[in-house]
């Protein structure tokens, strides 16, 4: 069996993973064989693996940091929300279900299983698995049945490296007060902790280390700067489309709805990183932005909800004026299915109503189906202008619409645009990650922008950035002798 070590953190959005993600390719580089490893995650933004399932993009970034192909057993259980408390059970890349927080809770023992089936798989290939918690180890009203923090933690031996966030304040506080609530047993799983996000002289924070590590007899393992470089890395929650609603100007401006279920939104980020791209996220209660030239409807996990949430909203209203006037719209996915005339949902997929009345922007009409759609895509548009991506759907769309579908997949039609031309959408997510196809895309949206590079440069780029920074301010050498000496 491999080195394991497991990163926790005192919250959610402390940073766990980002910080998997540069130590992945900070070991990489020093040439051990890396696997990550998510043993349950909660999240609607979702990638396809090569073995057929859906894993957290999160693990599918790990994976690439690692240089590898992500595959099921990196994330064996992963939860996608459809309401405020129930969602739709992923396991070992397949949806087994729906499930209440409260069926979830009682589900877990025997899910823990499955996570150490998926976690003994990757031991044995790799020199070293970092394995990313969820949420904090400190909410001890869920520790009974863990399977993400300390149930996974001492159920197999794995040492825990616990990470504060400053930038939030308060993170002595969060540290000492997290070892303070845990058991002898879960607090002797942890062999240090580090500090992430820091901002200004870290100097003026050396007493605060020293009170840590006298509190709570855990070694620090250094503190991590601010990255600018974290901003360039697709994100997993969605919290952090509400830090991205203030656009730099440029010549061109897109905007997208956040939607209460968006999915895979991290489709835009090639396009959000284009010079000549002003991008706007539209958070609710605002309307879409007048003199737009591209609406993009993005991907939901609840496309039924989500069009209710779109008229509740009035972007229906604006949607419909940017086309009259003469602007473009495009979906992804469920936005696709957003634009047609009906959404039909026979089965009860998404719930009581079947039958919900779309934009009507697009001559088509899609049927929700129980099996859903998996694959990782090849194709080209019109012009030849190739790409690369998934689907992961449960929809079926038809209609007069798709006889225009704007693009090929393997060989077959796919997509459907209007007649005018200014309306148009498919199932393919990632699309926009090839800088010859996304310039070609945005041309035959009329929009003339400059050149750019495929996004996986940049993503590539950003992990060794920070891979290079953790070397600097981490103490990687200790945190992998504690891996490796690990009962």
């Amino acid at each position: 069996m491999s080195a394991a070590l497991m990163f926790q953190g005192t919250g959610s959005d402390v940073g766990k993973s980002v910080l998997v993600s540069g130590l992945a390719r900070a070991y990489a580089r020093r040439g051990l064989r890396v696997l990550p490893f998510k043993p349950q995650n909660m999240s609607n933004n979702a990638a396809v693996t090569a073995d057929g399932g859906e894993i957290g993009r999160a693990q599918a970034l790990q994976a690439l940091a690692c240089n590898v192909e992500p595959r099921i057993d990196m994330n064996p259980v992963l939860l996608k929300p459809q309401t405020d408390v129930g969602a739709q059970l992923i396991l070992h890349g397949r949806a087994i279900g729906n499930a209440s927080a409260m069926d979830y809770h009682a589900l877990k023992p025997k899910l823990l299983q499955a996570v150490r089936d998926s976690f003994d798989r990757l031991s044995v290939e790799a020199d070293l698995v970092l394995v990313e918690g969820a949420g904090s180890p400190a909410e001890t009203n869920l520790r009974a049945n863990d399977i993400a923090n300390m149930g996974f933690a001492t159920a197999t031996g794995t040492p825990v490296i616990l990470i504060g966030d400053i930038d939030r304040g308060g993170v002595i506080a969060s540290l000492v007060g997290t070892h303070s609530v845990l058991s002898d047993a879960d607090r002797a799983m942890i062999r240090g902790f580090l500090i992430n996000k820091f901002r200004g002289d870290v100097r003026l924070f050396e007493e605060g280390l020293r009170d840590i590590e006298r509190r709570t007899a855990w070694r620090g393992m250094g503190v991590m700067p601010w990255l600018p470089a974290t901003s360039r890395l697709p994100a997993e929650d969605a919290v952090v489309l509400e830090r991205r609603g203030e656009a730099r100007h440029g010549a061109f401006r897109i905007a997208a709805p956040m939607l209460s279920r968006i999915s895979n939104f991290d489709d835009f980020d090639p396009l959000r990183a284009m010079p000549d791209v002003e991008f706007t996220f539209v958070p609710p209660g605002k309307p879409m932005p007048r003199n737009t030239d591209l609406i993009i409807l993005p991907g939901t996990k609840a496309t039924v909800a989500d069009m209710h949430f779109i008229r509740t909203q009035g972007w229906d209203i604006d949607i419909k004026a940017h086309w009259r006037q003469g602007g473009a719209v495009f979906g992804i996915c469920g936005g696709y299915q957003m634009l047609g005339t009906r959404i039909l949902d026979p089965h009860g997929i998404e719930g009581e109503d079947r039958s919900t009345e779309g934009l009507g922007l697009l001559d088509i009409e899609t049927t929700l189906q129980p099996e859903k759609h998996l694959g990782l895509v090849t194709g080209t548009d019109e012009s030849g202008a190739a790409f690369t991506g998934y689907e992961i759907h449960n929809g079926r769309s038809k209609g007069p619409d798709t006889s225009r579908p704007g693009f090929t997949l393997e060989g077959r039609p796919h997509g459907a645009r209007s007649a005018d031309g200014r309306v148009a959408g498919c199932y393919v997510h990632g699309l926009f990650d090839k800088a010859g196809f996304r310039q070609s895309f945005l041309r035959s949206m009329d929009l003339a922008v400059t050149g750019s590079t495929d996004h996986l440069a940049t993503v590539n780029a950003a992990l060794d950035e920070i891979a290079e920074a953790m070397e600097r301010h981490l103490d990687l050498d200790t945190m992998l002798r504690i891996a490796q000496e690990a009962p």
